[in-house]
């Protein structure tokens, strides 16, 4: 069983066992032991092979060479000797290129300081008043090189700041292809600051660029950095066309570096469309074409990851084996010890999930020996991540006490150098360890120092090294998760509400960086909601699905917060949940009401009594998972729905849509639709009925057909003030941004578009809309996570309030609804969410439409006021 120490399974054997003790006892001890960093003379490069150098330019052409080989203390030292000749010879220009090298240097091993000191010499020998051209292109080297280390640093602003500088220094020297490659890197200091669009736009003006110019390396390696940053938001069809178009130009230059890379790089676009196959063969090709052994290696360690995720054991297991031996003949080196780490990493997987084969002991001395070599790097952010790397392997072997010292030295020196991104994974793995040795208030605390150190991050890290890339949904979301559950059951009850107050934040933070995650932009501005003092009649319940239990907290005006445990694994809910969605879209007669009953005993049932007694009107869910993708109206009690009882609102998080009331005054609205057949879609033939109805009601200029075009629906917001706009097309709101869009007559604005559509705020006199009305959108078939964009859209168009779909709807149905709704909205006594439920009671009651299928879909995202 799962449960069983790893190590128990596989040492039957006594000797066996002895020695596997012994070896892991041996490493901890070593490990342990070091306070200080050793890092060994420089390895000598033969001082015959530096008196044959005809002259100083042929020694700096070598240290290049060792250089690209990662040969870095080679090159080092090359450098270093060469510096010494420019010195004595007082060259200044190339003392300042080769201090430059050795920034670089520098950085591959970690040593800031010198790396530091190194480029301030440089700029300071170039930075003069009227510099010449060819100290024009060294001075802009150094800016480079300066960018690069503040990235490494964690200063990415200052390296974006760094790499304009270097752009413009290289137009003056008239350097363009310099100039480009300072464009790239300013795209990367972008990505870092979760900036994806941004980064995106730069990568954009590259290609431009490139066009005009003939084909060159530097242009398939633009094409290949625009297509992995395509593939980063999401948008796998572009980035897949960039990348072939890079891969052509790379075959017709015979590059097999690039060609390998590029072949990496559309693998790649493959897995993350889902398409493990096609990625599988892309790995092969980019092996077979790889430069070096290094690049065949990587490629390879790919297909190994996706044959283990499909669960093809033999096959991984017979390319493990290939790997291993030539990847530990390799010179050490930073991408080398990746390398090993990423391979201990799936040989774990292969032992837990396969019959224990390879055995753990190879698998510890494979990570000992990374973190031996990264120590004799100096490359402390490698020492910390295998460091941590061999605590984990002491985790799932259920050595704890051992785990948690490597843990948390690993965890000293990953903040000793600023690396969020690797100190959040330890901050977690140690909550765990701790949680394991049932130390749960020290355990608590180090889950919040991850989620903090999460929440600084501000992004889904989709920057970092590819060898330490990780899944939202596997890596981030259960940090989250975990620490809910902690809090939730804590065993102090004078700390209850403490712990629920903390734990509704908790759930408030993963539902923003969920959402930033969706958009692959940290750019959502948080606010703290006191819904109590705005709504003294609505309730607010957070159904958080974890993986044994649905625990849900309920925040009602004037109360203590309150806690229910419902005993439901997570895959229960979630079949559940999914076969009820499906019962209501087929229109069967009645067969989802069992589901829907079951699905009110846990999410409603054990709230009853303090709804009823508080008096609330209102009920406002924040749902979770798959929870996005039901309306909680159709639930039923057994002797009505949920609707008949209350309003109901959504929203993704109070922190990101604070309630407001609405400002009834003056309502006017403006409406775009879709009555023909578009863009492969079929005609709504009722929309022009809708509109009749709402221009009986309120105040209107509607855009139709061929009128509903982007422009004009931004030349209407921009001048006049709508507080309504209804868009009644066809639309699908999906998991994946690039494909959550809204169709108009020419065009789909997708969903990263509908901020800069919709904002007002830099408008004169403008407010932002009070609410936007999808009448036809429907969330992607198929899509577990799909309403996430329906929640995405909610957010990015800047409105108050979003009403849409959760299905495909009925034209003439809608036409109805939509007539009421407006109706109800007039009257000043009422707010959003009554308007809306009174426009369903209606269809409700129309033996016509009495099918949850009609009225049901219709969800209000946002202030329900």
């Amino acid at each position: 069983m799962l449960k069983t120490s790893c190590l128990y399974l596989v040492s039957k054997n006594r000797w066996f066992r002895f020695y596997l003790r012994i070896l892991l006892g041996i490493v901890l001890t070593l490990l342990l032991a070091i306070e200080s960093v050793f890092i060994p003379a420089v390895q000598a490069t033969p001082q015959s092979v530096v008196k044959t150098l005809s002259n100083a330019a042929q020694q700096e052409q070598l240290g290049r060479e060792y250089y690209q080989a990662d040969r870095f203390y080679a090159a080092l030292e090359i450098w270093q000797q060469t510096l010494r000749v420019y010195q004595y010879r007082a060259d200044k220009l190339n003392q300042a290129r080769v201090l430059s090298n050795l920034s670089l240097a520098y950085q591959q091993l970690g040593q800031w300081k010198q790396a530091t000191q190194a480029i301030t010499d440089s700029l300071k020998l170039v930075q003069l008043s009227n510099p010449s051209s060819k100290q024009l292109k060294v001075l802009a080297q150094a800016l480079n090189t300066q960018g690069t280390l503040q990235l490494a640093t964690g200063k990415p602003q200052l390296a974006l700041s760094t790499w304009q500088e270097a752009a413009n220094t290289y137009k003056k020297a008239k350097n363009e292809t310099g100039a480009i490659r300072s464009l790239i890197n300013q795209s990367q200091a972008l990505k870092s600051l979760g900036l994806y669009r941004k980064a995106l736009s730069t990568l954009e003006e590259v290609n431009q660029i490139l066009q005009e110019q003939a084909d060159s390396p530097t242009k398939a390696a633009a094409l290949r950095n625009l297509g992995t940053s395509l593939r980063l938001v999401g948008n796998l069809e572009r980035a897949k066309e960039v990348l072939n178009a890079s891969l052509t130009l790379a075959q017709k230059l015979q590059l097999p570096s690039d060609i390998s890379s590029t072949l990496l790089a559309l693998g790649n676009v493959a897995y993350t469309n889902q398409k493990p196959e096609s990625a599988l063969d892309f790995y092969q090709q980019a092996a077979i074409f790889a430069a070096s052994q290094s690049d065949q290696i990587n490629a390879q360690l790919n297909q190994l990851s996706v044959l283990i995720k499909m669960e093809k054991w033999v096959n991984a297991r017979l390319l493990a084996s290939k790997i291993q031996p030539p990847l530990i003949k390799l010179t050490p080196n930073r991408t080398t010890i990746y390398a090993q780490l990423n391979l201990a990493e799936s040989l774990i997987n292969l032992h837990l999930a396969n019959s224990h084969t390879p055995d753990m002991a190879t698998i510890a001395e494979l990570i000992a020996t990374s973190y031996q070599q990264a120590e004799n790097l100096g490359d402390k952010r490698l020492e910390a991540y295998a460091l941590g790397k061999l605590g984990s392997l002491y985790e799932k072997t259920q050595q704890l006490s051992n785990a948690q010292k490597l843990t948390e030295k690993a965890l000293m020196l990953a903040q000793a150098i600023n690396s969020p991104e690797i100190s959040y994974r330890w901050q977690w793995q140690l909550g765990r360890i701790l949680k394991a040795q049932g130390n749960i208030e020290n355990a608590i605390a180090a889950y919040q120092q991850s989620v903090s150190t999460l929440q600084f991050l501000r992004s889904d890290l989709l920057a970092v090294e590819s060898d330490i890339q990780y899944s939202f949904r596997d890596s981030v979301e259960p940090v989250y998760r975990e620490l809910v559950a902690l809090l939730v059951h804590g065993e102090s009850s004078e700390s209850n509400q403490e712990n629920l107050l903390q734990a509704r934040e908790v759930i408030e933070s993963l539902q923003v960086a969920e959402l930033e995650n969706f958009f692959h932009e940290a750019c959502l501005d948080s606010k703290t909601a006191e819904v109590e003092r705005i709504d003294t009649q609505a309730a607010i319940i957070y159904p958080i699905i974890l993986k044994n239990n649905l625990e849900i907290i309920l925040s009602l005006p004037q109360q203590p917060l309150h806690h229910y445990t419902i005993a439901v694994p997570q895959q229960q809910l979630e079949t559940t949940v999914e076969k009820l969605r499906q019962n209501l879209v087929i229109r069967t007669r009645y067969s989802f009401m069992p589901l829907s009953k079951q699905l009110y005993d846990w999410l409603i049932r054990p709230l009853e009594k303090e709804l009823a007694s508080s008096g609330v009107k209102t009920l406002v869910l924040v749902p979770d998972g798959v929870l996005r993708n039901i309306p909680i109206a159709v639930l039923h009690d057994g002797d009505q729905y949920l609707l008949e009882k209350y309003s109901i609102a959504f929203t993704p998080s109070l922190k990101l849509l604070p309630p407001r009331k609405l400002q009834q005054n003056n309502f006017k609205v403006l409406g775009a639709g879709l009555s023909e057949a578009r863009q492969g879609f079929s005609a709504l033939e009722f929309v022009e009925e809708e509109f009749k109805k709402i221009k009986l009601e309120v105040s209107s200029t509607v855009l139709l057909n061929q009128k509903f075009t982007r422009e004009n629906v931004e030349n209407n917001l921009q001048s006049n003030s709508f507080p309504i706009v209804h868009i009644a097309t066809h639309g699908q709101f999906s998991s994946k941004a690039i494909e959550t869009f809204i169709l108009t007559w020419n065009d789909r604005i997708r969903i990263n578009d509908l901020d800069n559509l919709l904002d007002r705020s830099q408008l004169p006199h403008q407010q932002a809309i009070e609410l936007l009305v999808l009448s036809a959108c429907e969330t992607a078939v198929g899509d577990n996570r799909a309403a996430l964009g329906l929640a995405g859209i909610a957010v990015k168009a800047g409105a108050r309030s979003t009403l849409a779909t959760l299905w495909p709807v009925n034209d003439e149905s809608t036409a109805n609804l939509m007539g009421q709704f407006y109706k109800e909205l007039s009257n000043t006594k009422q707010n959003k969410a009554e308007a809306l439920r009174n426009s369903q009671l209606a269809l409700l009651k129309d033996p016509n439409y009495e099918h949850p299928l009609y009225w049901a879909p219709y969800i209000l995202v946002g202030n329900w006021l």
